[in-house]
């Protein structure tokens, strides 16, 4: 049945992904809102179709340029984000050579990122500085990697340069995988869902399409400023610690 399930839900992910591609073309081609807006739309579908249940915390900030730093436990974090707001991404480059998900990512106009050049760095800072001007909503996962889901790895400073600007705020948000078919989700499920490590994306996702509905804790917390935070490590390490106490609640039950 776990096989059955999965092949059924993917098929369904490709009927509703294939016809959406050329619209989002179009889209980026003709309309700067609707292109924002249309992959909101479009994963809001996704999470309800693959069994992903949001419980949603807070507002996410809107009508003004927006930060985003979350934690990173998952490629659902993709599909979780993009379905609470409009909103793109921040990445690394090689996601733009990933089958499938580097289209995906193009066509979200995700800016992306080369670590390991200082001039490439200089000129993503600038990009994600112009799409801030411009009033979008733009996610950094500051921890530059994946994790288990249980924990918070510390938050990379870098990018927090790209809100130095003070029509920009930086929203810190927790994703907590807490639930599971409705109970609490025990610790020998949670590798079906977080994709951390040198796990292989395909049957990755091919297990937790099989594994059934999840539940998802979206925190939004308060916005937080560069200028009140004093310089970009402070405000990394603000961020970072509302992150962490956030994820702390929901898998502890505090929150609940």
């Amino acid at each position: 049945m776990t096989a059955l399930r999965a092949g059924i839900k993917l098929l369904g992910f490709i009927a509703m992904t294939l016809p959406g591609l050329p619209v989002q073309r179009a889209l980026i081609a003709f309309s700067e809102k609707g292109a924002r807006r249309f992959p909101h739309l479009y994963h809001r579908a996704v999470t309800r179709w693959l069994d992903i249940r949001l419980n949603i915390v807070g507002e996410p900030v809107a009508g003004r340029a927006c930060l985003i730093a979350s934690n990173h436990v998952s490629w659902i974090d993709i599909t979780v984000l993009s379905a609470l707001t409009p909103l793109s991404f921040i990445a690394k480059k090689e996601v733009n050579s990933w089958p499938g998900f580097g289209t995906l990512a193009r066509l979200q106009r995700t800016v992306f990122i080369d670590r390991d050049r200082r001039q490439g760095t200089g000129a993503s800072r600038d990009e994600m500085q112009e799409r801030l001007k411009a009033g979008e909503t733009l996610v950094l996962f500051a921890e530059g990697t994946s994790s288990d889901g249980f924990r918070v790895l510390p938050f990379k400073s870098a990018y927090f340069a790209a809100a130095e600007s003070a029509d920009v705020v930086v929203q810190p948000v927790t994703l907590a995988y807490r639930g599971h078919w409705g109970v609490p989700m025990m610790r020998r499920r949670r590798p079906f869902y977080a994709w951390y490590g040198d796990m292989d994306m395909g049957p990755h996702l091919w297990q937790a399409l099989a594994q059934g509905p999840i539940e998802v804790d979206v925190i939004c917390h308060e916005p937080l400023t560069l200028a009140e935070a004093g310089n970009r490590k402070l405000l990394a390490k603000q961020a970072e610690d509302a992150v962490r106490k956030g994820l702390v609640e929901a898998l502890s039950g505090a929150r609940a």
